[in-house]
């Protein structure tokens, strides 16, 4: 019977130390498998060596054969050759406004200065009109005693707070445009595209840097105009922007102060030696837009023209495409053909 008993309490005892290590929390050691958690870390780490794996067995892109260069670089020249009907941005004969508006900061400035002219122009009648009425209600003949009067405060405080309302009236739309439009910090920081514009004396230099594009344009000769082309206007090399998307212009010099000036955008702004300007612009309107040097810089100063050619996306794709083979020919942008 005692046996009996000890036996049972021996059993009841290994049945009480088998469940008690069954509910015990199973210890870690460095020498052990990882768990679930950092599997999942150590897979995602090996995720990009794959790729990079992936990425050095993928068959290298193809290059392009001589008969394919040549049909990129045609399809770039047709898309900058010039065409009459497609130019927007140019002055016209006996013109007396502004060229048409093709950015947001040519309508703001074109709408300041309308209301600024319709402002001035009241204010110069109603001056005219007082003149006139002051000439002919006293004169000497009409009124042959006059006031002896020298000061009316009403009068004074009239003619002080009144244009002091018209000038910050005019102050708060100019300042807004210099700020929201000028130098809008989103454009600047944030564009679809930037071009760097280098004065020269006297032709310009442009530089596409993340297309790996470069090239200079100069006046063309008169000899060489096509038909209908503008004088003094028309170049051999074009910029070639996107419509409708935001580009910026960081412009200098490499001798003297030239100003870059487009009419139709709304903007100039000086090239300066050892200085970076920038400013941009959004075209709403496919053609070609034109302008100047705007900065007396020197004998030939009359010869700097500037020639925008602004097209769809999917044509400023193919430009850049037979640009890049184009003008690979500089030395200091071989790589150009390589992108």
């Amino acid at each position: 019977m005692n046996q009996k008993i000890i036996v049972s309490l021996r059993a009841l005892s290994l049945a009480l130390v088998a469940s008690a290590l069954v509910t015990l929390p199973t210890p870690s050691f460095a020498n052990e498998p990882a768990t679930d958690a950092a599997a999942a870390v150590t897979e995602a780490a090996k995720a990009p060596a794959a790729d990079a794996k992936a990425e050095a067995t993928a068959p290298a892109e193809k290059p392009l054969s001589d008969a394919e260069k040549k049909v990129a670089i045609e399809a770039a020249d047709a898309i900058t050759k010039f065409d009459a009907s497609a130019v927007v941005g140019a002055a016209k004969p006996w013109q007396l406004g502004f060229q048409d508006s093709a950015t947001p900061i040519k309508e703001a400035v074109q709408s300041l200065h309308d209301g600024v002219l319709i402002t001035i122009t009241i204010i110069t009648l109603f001056v005219l009109g007082l003149m006139v009425y002051i000439v002919l209600r006293f004169n000497k003949k009409a009124n042959p005693k006059p006031s002896t009067f020298t000061h009316n405060k009403l009068v004074e405080v009239i003619w002080t707070v009144i244009p002091i309302i018209i000038l910050v009236g005019i102050a708060i739309p100019s300042v807004r445009i210099h700020y929201k439009l000028y130098y809008n910090e989103n454009a600047l920081t944030n564009p679809d595209l930037t071009i760097k514009v280098v004065g020269h004396q006297w032709y310009w230099e442009y530089e596409y840097p993340e297309q790996g594009i470069k090239f200079d344009s100069n006046i063309t000769k008169d000899a060489d105009l096509a038909e209908g082309s503008p004088r003094l206007l028309e170049v051999d090399n074009a910029i070639v922007a996107p419509v409708n998307k935001v580009v910026r212009i960081q412009i200098t010099s490499a001798d003297v102060i030239h100003a870059f000036a487009i009419p139709a955008f709304g903007i100039k702004k000086g090239a300066v030696p050892g200085r970076l300007n920038e400013t941009w612009f959004e075209a709403n309107k496919e053609g070609i837009y034109y302008g100047q040097c705007s900065v007396l810089c020197g004998k030939l100063h009359g010869f700097m023209p500037v020639k925008i050619i602004v097209v769809s996306q999917e044509k400023f794709d193919a430009w850049v495409k037979g640009a890049k083979l184009k003008y690979a020919d500089n030395d200091s942008l071989k790589f150009a053909a390589l992108n």
